[in-house]
């Protein structure tokens, strides 16, 4: 069976002790603490509107075998009702399937003890339990961690991950380049690739958790695995008795390369396979959906999602948001804090939060934290402001607001009685921080940037 299986920026806090930079093995894989040259992805025109990329068939990762990650369990029940079980049994076997995938981490059949022995190898004949490709593995003095990741066809894509004393924060991608162009972010210069599948972006969650060591062990006696095991075949586990350890991970924010409402159908079904409570079982108000302000998505994000949202403001005037985030000019600032105030959920106890780059001499004004408060008002928005010092990447045109001039900007706005907290950057040396991913080595010019950014807005109209 042909599986459809196709292939942003990130919060700041405290993290751990910091490591020392260096390079060694972890597991046989290359580990670097600096900065790496990836490879340019081959470039693709970009279509369309709304969605304005298909995420397409690529190859599989197991050859012919189905990967069985990012499918609901009625999906995983119907392809094994097509590789020749009966319905009874498949819905059983999708059952027990999606438990040891999605809480117990588990990619070999052969350790799912609960599945008759004889049938694990005809599962493991059929299907696989994939995980993206680590190309390389980097780990910043502050602690953030970097992933280049490789897709089944080979297209790069990254996450990070962000510690911190009371959370642990993925930063996921959604895309493979990005739809849109904001001038002020290393992804935005570069061309859109193609989507991620709904298995990559759930891939990345799986991923960190296998390399964050945060999985359950222990034997599953007492606790089921929820789908009634063979019990002549069910063989006995090693490590003790179950433990649930606690999460490293618990936090996911949509905030990494690419603009998720620009691959609504995937986002949408990987974010429900992380909040299954009989899987991942993450929280939606652990989730953050980040959009630079796709307005025609956003109230069926709040209605088919149904996690928190950040918006990319960045600037309260059309001039200055026109230049620094070009999608304004197809849905303008009035057009995006209305759909804000219509959000679906949105309320003092789940605030809309706006994303706000601070740029010397160009959206850092006392007047410009006045607009924004005015507006806040104005639309009746229960919000709170990130404030982010910009995170420099080769080529970028903009400098950072001085401290002193973020700090008078988050004044203003904090006496104003709206939360207005300023990010500390993260994984600045490794290329982690806010605005600075991009799975590509080249760096571009000014001139070939500008064209770029022109053939992205021709693009969205």
């Amino acid at each position: 069976m042909a599986q459809s299986r196709g292939p942003s920026t990130t919060p700041c806090g405290r993290g751990p002790p910091p490591h020392a930079f260096g390079a060694g093995r972890i597991n046989g894989r290359r580990l670097r603490f600096s900065p790496f040259p990836p490879i340019w992805p081959p470039i693709m025109q970009i279509p369309g509107h709304i969605d304005p990329v298909t995420t397409g068939t690529v190859p599989l990762r197991g050859g012919n075998r189905i990967d069985l990650i990012g499918l609901t369990r009625d999906a995983i029940g119907g392809v094994l009702v097509e590789a020749g079980l009966d319905a009874k049994a498949a819905k059983l076997r999708a059952k027990q399937i999606w438990h040891w995938m999605y809480h117990r981490g588990v990619t070999d059949f052969e350790a799912m003890t609960d599945i008759a022995k004889a049938m694990r190898p005809w599962l493991t004949d059929r299907f696989i339990i994939g995980r993206p490709t680590v190309r390389e593995a980097q780990v910043s003095s502050d602690g953030t961690r970097k992933w280049l990741l490789a897709a089944a066809d080979g297209q790069e894509y990254e996450m990070v991950f962000i510690p911190d004393a009371d959370r642990g924060t993925l930063c996921v991608s959604s895309q493979v380049g990005c739809t849109l162009n904001c001038r002020f972010c290393h992804t935005g210069t570069m061309r859109l690739v193609r989507n991620l599948a709904a298995g990559e972006i759930v891939g990345q969650v799986m991923l960190a958790r296998d390399e964050l060591g945060e999985w359950p062990k222990g034997n599953m006696a007492g606790f089921g695995a929820g789908s009634g095991p063979d019990p002549e075949d069910e063989d006995d586990e090693e490590g003790g008795n179950y433990t649930a350890d606690g999460r490293i991970l618990t936090n996911i924010v949509m905030m990494g390369m690419g603009e998720p409402l620009y691959n609504f159908d995937e986002v949408k079904g990987a974010l429900k396979i992380v909040m299954d409570g009989d899987g991942l079982a993450l929280s939606r108000r652990r989730i953050t959906l980040s959009t630079s302000g796709v307005v025609p998505m956003m109230a069926r994000a709040g209605e088919e999602i149904g996690v928190n949202l950040a918006v990319s403001l960045h600037a309260v005037s059309k001039e200055i948001r026109d230049e620094i985030v070009p999608l304004n000019r197809k849905y303008g600032i009035d057009e995006l804090l209305k759909a804000c105030a219509d959000y679906p959920g949105a309320g003092n106890s789940r605030r809309i939060t706006f994303e706000y780059v601070m740029l010397k001499d160009k959206n850092d004004s006392d007047d410009d934290a006045r607009e924004l408060v005015r507006l806040i008002r104005e639309y009746g928005l229960h919000a709170k402001v990130n404030l982010i010092p910009f995170n420099p990447w080769p080529g970028a045109m903009y400098e950072c607001s001085s401290p002193e001039r973020v700090r008078a900007f988050s004044n203003l706005i904090f006496k104003a009685g709206i939360s207005a907290p300023v990010r500390t950057p993260r994984g600045r040396d490794i290329m982690a921080a806010c605005g600075q991913l991009k799975s590509a080595a080249t760096k571009p010019t000014r001139a070939e940037l500008d064209r770029i950014a022109e053939e992205k807005q021709a693009a969205l109209g």
